[in-house]
């Protein structure tokens, strides 16, 4: 928290937010690498990317915009413009904020993303296989319909296809129970920034409302402004609904409870399948890591400009 009276009385340095902590990556050439099947999720989640960025970039022009409002209405010379501009600008500075924090919690949602990309780009291996000794199987029966190494093949292409047949249950396990996951994530998060937002617009309403805008005539000056001890009341009627603040979601139900490391239903008939085929191991030590969670630090940083312009 840890902020001054107001926008103005912060340093200038302080008046640019610090580069976006979202890095992005050179990704054409890894985009050409992707297998087959993880192309269209690889697409999303690089365009995730791109939004994420543009959310960072907002909060920081929020930022920038709320101190030059606050800049202004201080040139105006204007006593009721400038403290009112000022108490926006506080406003406008914590909706900046939830800008950020709003796009840290989507990089948590696509870091959940990323891991159905790196199953699927598990899978992709078992099922060139089983079409790579189909493929081979054919031919040689075109070629060679007599030849001894047709029964091997085959002997092959049954174990391949019994190896699939695990990698693709384990694959489809998972994306169900991570796109579940990553979209429930997402949408907690854009309910979050949308009720913050409008605690923080219904209070700034209140405040443009402390102006008097009653036309005068060539000659009249304008009474001094009384209502400087109501806008810091505002203010921090805003930072304590803002800290009171607490989500009310529709729970998100699961069924995937039952899931064991290795991606299948716990059990000893799932145990049997997937020793019989021999279990993709990728699939499993990806499975084993599914249940990793972020923390959330910008959570903590808000209301930093109420608290301080109230203080």
């Amino acid at each position: 928290m840890n902020r001054a009276l107001s926008i103005r009385s912060r340093k200038k340095d302080d008046h640019a937010k610090e580069a976006s902590k979202h890095h992005f990556s050179i990704s054409t050439l890894r985009g050409m690498q992707q297998a087959e099947l993880s192309k269209k999720l690889y697409k999303l989640i690089k365009t995730e990317n791109h939004a994420i960025g543009a959310y960072e970039t907002a909060g920081r022009e929020r930022l920038s915009i709320a101190s030059q409002l606050s800049d202004w209405g201080e040139s105006t010379n204007d006593d009721a413009i400038s403290d009112v501009s000022d108490k926006i600008g506080v406003i406008l500075s914590e909706i900046g904020e939830q800008e950020d924090l709003f796009a840290q919690n989507l990089e948590d949602y696509r870091s959940i993303l990323k891991q159905i990309r790196n199953i699927e780009s598990s899978v992709q291996p078992s099922r060139d296989q089983k079409a790579k000794i189909s493929d081979e199987i054919q031919k040689l029966k075109y070629k060679e319909p007599t030849s001894p190494k047709i029964v091997t093949l085959e002997q092959e292409l049954v174990r391949a296809e019994a190896q699939n047949l695990v990698a693709e249950a384990q694959l489809t396990n998972i994306t169900r129970q991570k796109v579940k996951e990553a979209y429930d994530l997402h949408f907690a998060a854009t309910i979050e920034r949308a009720e913050k937002q409008i605690i923080l617009a219904r209070y700034g309403r209140q405040l443009v409302n402390l102006l008097d805008d009653t036309p005068v005539v060539p000659g009249d000056v304008r009474q001094p402004f009384e209502h400087s001890h109501e806008a810091r009341a505002i203010l921090s009627e805003a930072e304590s609904e803002l800290q009171a603040w607490e989500p009310r979601l529709e729970p998100i139900h699961s069924n995937a409870g039952g899931l064991a490391t290795n991606a299948m239903p716990s059990g000893e008939d799932s145990t049997r399948a997937t020793s019989d085929a021999g279990t993709a191991e990728p699939i499993s030590n990806l499975a084993s890591s599914h249940t990793a969670t972020t923390e959330k630090p910008a959570a903590e940083a808000q209301g930093t400009h109420l608290e301080a312009a109230t203080a």
